[in-house]
């Protein structure tokens, strides 16, 4: 019998439902394992109090967390105890603001990580030498894995099963918990919500002319003479003030609108293309998979 010793670390202000629901997850899945004659033992072991803990675990979770803060400036004694844990062999994991603790070890390098698209410009602005992508829901390079959204503790908790046990089982684990297993993306449930708080006052008066104006064609060259700039120079401080290029950014924007309208009307895709700017349709369609990851059909009948 293989047996998987699993740490869920209940820091203060994690998510409640996420340390039961992960130790659940684990459990079923030891049933689902003795079904399909694997043997294979997941431990699952809530951790309260991490600093009092002695023994190494296969894996080590830091679930989302609630409402408080604490994720932004971790214990001293909580990073050494992680440390201690991966010297040790264990995989660190971690789901949406979790991935803030994990971080907080330097441990990732320059490797790749996720955290919950809401969460991207804090990390990012905390931790600028590590390459953030909020557009997936999980980033495994076996050692560490981070997970995207609030209920991405799921994802983590089906991927692990799948690496110590097997995809079969998370199938199985999927129909009992009537959970979809299938892959998906942050890019899904992610919304355009850029900043105007950045402090370059320039440049929040371009962004505005860009949320008034979206929906005609508007040209880099125009947008630096209204701002009185020059080309260059707007666009440098624009990618500094938003995290995008303007072109980037009105294309996000555009492509945020015209999701309200495959939620909110029947629209045909043609139609809200017009409406948002775009003459050529293809062209909007491709802009919209390549930022979204769905198809306007997918994303209307997933969330419609």
């Amino acid at each position: 019998m293989t047996k998987i010793s699993v740490g869920i670390c209940e820091y203060p202000s994690a998510l409640k439902s996420a340390v039961y629901g992960l130790e659940e997850m684990f459990l079923l899945a030891n049933r689902v394992c003795r079904e399909q004659g694997m043997e294979v033992l997941f431990e699952p072991v809530i951790i309260p109090h991490y600093e009092l803990i002695e023994d190494s675990f296969t894996v080590v979770l830091l679930p989302p967390a609630s409402i408080d803060d604490y994720y932004l400036a971790p214990e001293a004694k909580l990073i050494e105890w992680l440390r201690k844990q991966y010297s040790q062999g264990a995989v660190l994991s971690s789901a949406c603001a979790g991935g803030f603790i994990l971080a907080a070890t330097n441990l990732l390098g320059k490797r790749e990580v996720t955290t919950h698209w809401a969460l991207a410009e804090t990390f990012t602005r905390m931790f600028t030498e590590i390459p953030l992508n909020s557009n997936k829901i999980l980033v495994d390079h076996g050692d560490i894995i981070t997970a995207g959204g609030m209920m991405s503790w799921l994802d983590l908790g089906f991927e692990l099963v799948s690496k110590y046990a097997s995809p079969r089982v998370v199938r199985q684990l999927g129909k009992t918990l009537v959970v979809d297993t299938a892959q998906r993306e942050q890019s899904y449930y992610q919304q355009f919500k850029p900043s105007f708080a950045h402090g370059d006052l320039v440049i929040v008066s371009v962004q505005q002319i860009m949320h008034q104006s979206y929906t005609e064609q508007l040209s880099i060259q125009q947008l630096a003479k209204l701002a009185n700039l020059t080309e260059r120079t707007m666009q440098r401080r624009f990618l500094k003030a938003t995290g995008y290029n303007p072109n980037q950014y009105l294309q996000r924007l555009r492509v945020q609108n015209a999701c309200d309208y495959l939620e909110s009307t029947k629209r045909s895709f043609e139609w809200i293309a017009n409406q948002i700017g775009y003459e050529d349709i293809s062209a909007c369609r491709k802009v919209f998979i390549n930022i979204v990851g769905l198809t306007p059909r997918e994303f209307r009948k997933r969330f419609s």
